[in-house]
């Protein structure tokens, strides 16, 4: 699976991703009236917009980009609903030619992975018939539960040539609390991303494995460490944007071939539109100033690389 999101990076020249991250807040008025008027005050409601907000952005961008990240907990907000909207937007970023990254960020015991694992990249048995659930090409992986947790996703990936991205060094400011702790001399991230290359070995696609690693762009000395550790890996790098990181600061995730990393930028591009630098679209426009931020972060990376 990790070479069709390569051969769609070099067919896009974007080694990006859009964070399709919807909030309330973020979805313009004229959308949440809308949605408000035919179905209430509901969950079904709120689900109806997010589902409106969602299509639009996908169809002006994704000519543009090879893949998507749909963070599921902003669909969780809305119950069944809005898992029903998630579901609906993953279907449909994949009829548009786009690969699905869940970020679920999933990980427990091992037979509670293999069901988690089945339900976002496998399929299941239904009496005579193998169904699968979310279906997504990569989810997001929590390895704190060590290789019980992981080995039931990498096994999927093999079963059903998909991928995962296991957290690494993640973006997020607490992140060092646990992950740059010294075990043995080392910092905790080295040992996951010593885990990472053990597990990747196990489902290798061409040069790179189909178990990626979630490294943030927010810190850039750790990311060059980890691509040193991480040759055959492939990254996903979130913080780029809103969350501080710069095109400078991801330079030390990619490999000397240009290849090796994937960028995400959620609100900075999918809520474009509120920012002053795009504000001349103003809300009826929005995903027209979606398209031009994706245009103007796959300029700004690409510069660097």
């Amino acid at each position: 699976m990790i070479q069709q999101l390569i051969t769609k990076i070099q067919k896009t020249k974007a080694p990006i991703c859009v964070g399709l991250d919807p909030m309330l807040s973020y979805i313009p008025e004229h959308i949440v009236k809308k949605a408000l008027s035919e179905y209430g005050e509901t969950m079904k409601g709120a689900a109806e917009a997010i589902w409106q907000f969602n299509k639009e952005i996908v169809d002006h961008t994704y000519d543009l980009i090879p893949a998507v990240k749909p963070q599921i907990a902003m669909y969780e907000q809305f119950g069944v609903e809005g898992l029903i909207v998630y579901k609906r937007t993953v279907d449909y970023c994949q009829e548009k030619g786009l690969l699905v990254i869940g970020d679920v960020k999933r990980g427990d015991i091992g037979s509670t992975s293999a069901a988690y694992a089945t339900a976002h990249l496998g399929h299941v048995q239904v009496g005579s018939q193998k169904l699968s659930g979310f279906d997504t090409e990569f989810a997001t992986v929590n390895p704190y539960l060590g290789t019980d947790g992981v080995k039931p996703f990498v096994d999927v990936c093999n079963q059903d040539d998909k991928g995962i991205f296991v957290l690494v060094k993640t973006s997020n400011p607490s992140s060092g609390e646990f992950q740059d702790q010294l075990v043995n001399g080392k910092p905790v991230y080295e040992l996951v991303a010593e885990k990472v290359m053990e597990w990747g070995a196990m489902s290798m696609d061409g040069e790179y494995s189909n178990v990626g690693a979630v490294v943030g762009a927010t810190y850039p000395e750790m990311s060059r460490i980890l691509r040193k550790l991480m040759p055959h890996t492939y990254f996903l790098v979130p913080g780029y944007g809103a969350q501080g990181g710069t095109a400078e600061d991801l330079k030390y995730c990619f490999n000397e071939d240009g290849l090796g990393a994937i960028v995400n930028s959620s609100r900075g591009i999918i809520a474009a539109y509120k920012k002053d630098t795009y504000a001349k679209f103003g809300p009826e426009h929005f995903a027209e100033a979606s398209r031009q931020a994706v245009i103007d972060m796959v300029a700004d990376i690409n510069s660097v690389l």
